[in-house]
Order: structure tokens, then C-alpha cells, then sequence
């Protein structure tokens, strides 16, 4: 397999070398970086052959991995558009439509949509992705292959449901280090140092989650156990319910939901 990457920014590096890691030979990978300087970076670091743009390379991957921002991402594909035949476009786009990406890659319907996050730059990402029916298992392996280089990946049907992985998934790491910064300043407020509150709270965070991986339990059986009748974690949580504390993370996972439908809409328009 051969892979083409538009872009050679933070995530495309990540997958690169994760890739690498896996054992794909960095001379099957190019890059189209119109930076001078990324480019210089990107081959010191993997050995690769990298492109100002889509026109100098001989031929194209397999698979085509799309890596620039959004906003970009029209004009960045517009000379990609007469150089497919039988590849996939595997876009990591957030936001932009399977149909938007098409129409501007002239009608080209094998197209793949993901949704990675931010830990996938360490290789502990999870990565929801969307593939056409009609694309066959050999190709959908392919796409599997490059992803499982940040982390997990798992299939949705319908593409409405990418909103919704966006607003867990894809903005969750933000919301798991917004109340990582609340339990800090809590106990700063109570006393303890900063180094003290920030190694506690970040052990506490990785404990719990890795606790809550090697379980067959759900998480609410998990929360149970560690809530003792009477005791300090029930006078924790009772007050986060009187505060309205889940309906609130609630709200704000469903207004991620409604933001990324609107910035799709606002992304795809001509």
C-alpha cells in the first residue's frame, strides 16, 4: 500500500509515525506540503519523499489522506480532482461532508470521513470513521490499518452520527481537562501545593480511566462502589447533583453536537 498525504501538519505526523512504529516503510508514503520548512522537517524526520504540491509527484497512493484545515480544504483538493481513478480519500477533516468533499474532488464517491482526537498524537487517539457501503473490505482494511497508527477505530452507518462523535470524542479531551483543572484549583484552594494537587489529580484521572477499561462493569456500577453511605464521595456527588452537574455536561455535549452540524453546513458552502 501506498499513501499520499494533503498536508503535513500535527496529525499527519502523528499517523506517519505511528505507521512507522507499526513497521510501514516510510519510503511508501509521500506528502504534499506547500511549507518549505515542513517539508524539510517531515523527510529529516521519516526518510520520505514530500511535494510542494499534487502536480509534482509521478503518481498518487493507494490512499489519499486528506490533512489540511477545513477552511483549506477546497482549493487544497482542487488539482487532486483529475489524478483519481480507483483510490480512496480518507479525509480527517472536522466538519466537512462526504457530499461537499465529492462534489469538489469532481464527483468522486470513494470517500472516506473520520473524526480522530487529539490523543492520537501519542498513538492513544479513537478514531470514528464512515466509509461508503459499496467500499470493499480490502480497501476499508487499508483505511483501518493507517488509523489504528493513533489508537482505536470504530464504524458508524450514518453520517449524522459523526456530530455526535465530534461533540464526545473529538472536544471530550477538553471537557476531561476542564474538570482536571476544577478538582486542581479545588484542592490548591484547600491547601495543598501545586505540584501535590496537579500530580494527584492526574494519577487520579489515569487510575480511574484505566480502572474503568480493564472492567466489564459499566461506569455507574464503577461510581456506586466508590460511594460509601455517608461518607466524603457521597457528600461530593449529592452536591454535584443539587448543582445540576451531569445535566449541564449533558447540554454541553448536545451544543458540540448542534455547533458541528452548523459549521458542516457553513464549511461545505460554494
Amino acid at each position: 500500500m501506498k499513501i499520499t498525504f494533503i498536508g503535513g501538519g500535527n496529525m499527519a505526523g502523528a499517523i506517519i509515525g505511528g505507521l512507522v512504529r507499526d513497521g510501514f516503510d516510510a519510503k511508501d508514503v509521500n506528502i504534499v506540503e506547500p511549507i518549505a520548512a515542513a517539508r524539510t522537517q517531515l523527510t529529516d524526520r521519516f526518510g520520505l519523499t514530500t511535494a510542494g504540491a499534487i502536480n509534482e509527484l509521478a503518481q498518487i497512493g493507494d490512499v489519499v489522506v486528506l490533512a489540511v484545515k477545513p477552511q483549506q480544504m477546497r482549493d487544497a483538493v482542487a488539482p487532486l480532482a483529475a489524478r483519481l481513478q480507483n483510490q480512496v480519500v480518507l479525509s480527517i477533516a472536522a466538519g466537512l461532508r462526504v457530499a461537499d468533499l465529492g462534489r469538489w474532488l469532481g464527483d468522486y464517491k470513494r470517500i472516506v470521513r473520520c473524526m480522530p482526537n487529539t490523543p492520537a498524537l501519542i498513538g492513544a487517539g479513537i478514531t470514528a470513521a464512515l466509509a461508503p457501503q459499496d467500499l470493499d473490505a480490502e480497501k476499508r482494511s487499508a483505511v483501518e490499518r493507517i488509523l489504528k497508527a493513533i489508537g482505536k477505530v470504530v464504524w458508524v452507518e450514518d453520517e449524522s452520527q459523526l456530530d455526535a462523535v465530534t461533540a464526545l470524542s473529538g472536544s471530550g479531551p477538553a471537557y476531561v481537562f476542564y474538570f482536571m483543572e476544577a478538582m486542581r484549583d479545588a484542592a490548591t484552594a484547600l491547601g495543598l501545593t501545586d505540584a501535590t494537587a496537579a500530580e494527584l489529580t492526574l494519577e487520579t484521572m489515569l487510575g480511574a480511566a484505566k480502572l474503568a477499561a480493564g472492567s466489564e462493569e459499566d461506569v455507574a456500577v464503577l461510581r456506586e462502589r466508590v460511594t460509601s453511605k455517608g461518607g466524603t464521595t457521597e457528600a461530593a456527588l449529592k452536591s454535584m447533583a443539587a448543582d445540576g452537574v451531569k445535566a449541564a455536561i449533558m447540554r454541553a455535549v448536545n451544543a458540540a453536537n448542534d455547533r458541528s452540524r452548523v459549521l458542516g453546513a457553513e464549511l461545505g458552502k460554494d
